[in-house]
């Protein structure tokens, strides 16, 4: 794996005008740690600004509570007797450390939260690409999860997918959708930080794919219209974005360690253009250079320029 260092001594950059040293420019200033929600500020016309929470240096668990911490707790998504459903990329054969999957420890800590604060029940599911038991059990989600209190649902029984119409959708108009999405009171949408080859980016966006039973029909018809539509029959309650030790090449499943570089950051918001804007500029993109974002701001699906978003910044080491 290569840290930041690596990164500015090899040259191996990420996109123009990139600071391995601020990250893009998201980590420009730092807020003072918080205990409890703050209230958003707000646009001219007094709209309120999404708020935008970047946490970076520590662990993942810690930063994952830092984060809720400054949304105002797991309580201010996860009400008593509701029911939870947490969508990680979970997707490929393959062990943590290759970084193609969410770590299992943010997974487990989000469990661990949503039973604290009363869930009824927290269900875990992804539509694989790689067989879908080796997937589950080598990402170390399947048994991480089922130990956090979680049950872990087969992403593969199509029995389980409705066929629902996307009203507003361009060119998706309908799909089969996995029951937990169109059913769950909460939707916690939990995907790593990636390189894909074929979408530049991987982040909260496209890792909604998992939740669609005909992937194929994206690929086929225009892919980065398609994630944008779906946005428009119903948005995940909380995205959280790994980016621990995103993958920077030869995406979305890697090849070895070497593809991912360490910058022990988390992301968390409920607007998920503007989280998948901030994960832009982690890999060194402009946001507007990822279709979908692009294709989302422009039909309104949440904030494109970081200039419009309360952005709350924690280092914490």
């Amino acid at each position: 794996m290569n840290t930041r260092r690596d990164f500015i001594k090899t040259g191996l950059a990420l996109g123009a005008g990139f600071s391995l040293v601020d990250l893009g420019g998201l980590f420009a200033a730092e807020t003072p740690a918080v205990t409890g929600a703050v209230p958003p500020g707000t646009l001219p016309g007094g709209v309120s600004r999404p708020v935008l929470v970047a946490v970076r240096d520590s662990d993942r668990v810690t930063m994952l509570n830092q984060a809720l911490e400054a949304l105002g707790g797991i309580a201010a998504f996860v009400r008593p007797g509701q029911t939870v459903l947490i969508k990680p990329n979970m997707g490929w054969d393959v062990p943590p450390e290759r970084g193609a999957n969410t770590h299992p420890d943010v997974v487990a800590r989000l469990v661990i939260l949503c039973r604290e604060a009363g869930a009824k029940s927290v269900s875990v599911f992804d539509n694989t690409c790689d067989q879908w038991e080796r997937a589950y059990n080598h990402s170390g989600i399947a048994a991480a999860a089922r130990a956090a209190g979680a049950v872990v649902v087969n992403g593969k029984d199509e029995t389980l997918y409705r066929e629902t119409a996307v009203p507003r959708g361009v060119k998706l108009q309908s799909a089969k959708i996995h029951s937990l999405v169109l059913d769950s009171d909460v939707f916690l949408n939990v995907p790593v930080l990636k390189h894909h080859s074929g979408a530049l980016m991987t982040a909260a966006m496209k890792n909604l794919m998992g939740v669609i039973w005909d992937r194929r029909f994206y690929h086929r018809t225009d892919l980065h219209q398609c994630i944008a539509d779906l946005l428009t029959l119903r948005q995940p309650t909380l995205n959280i974005i790994d980016a621990y030790h995103p993958m920077v090449r030869n995406g979305p499943r890697g090849r070895t360690a070497a593809d991912l570089i360490e910058l022990r950051t988390l992301l968390a918001s409920t607007d998920i253009v503007a989280i998948d804007a901030a994960a832009a500029k982690l890999l060194g993109h402009q946001p507007a250079d990822i279709t979908h974002i692009r294709l989302a701001a422009g039909m309104n699906l949440g904030r494109m320029d970081l200039e419009q978003v309360d952005v709350r910044r924690f280092k914490l080491a």
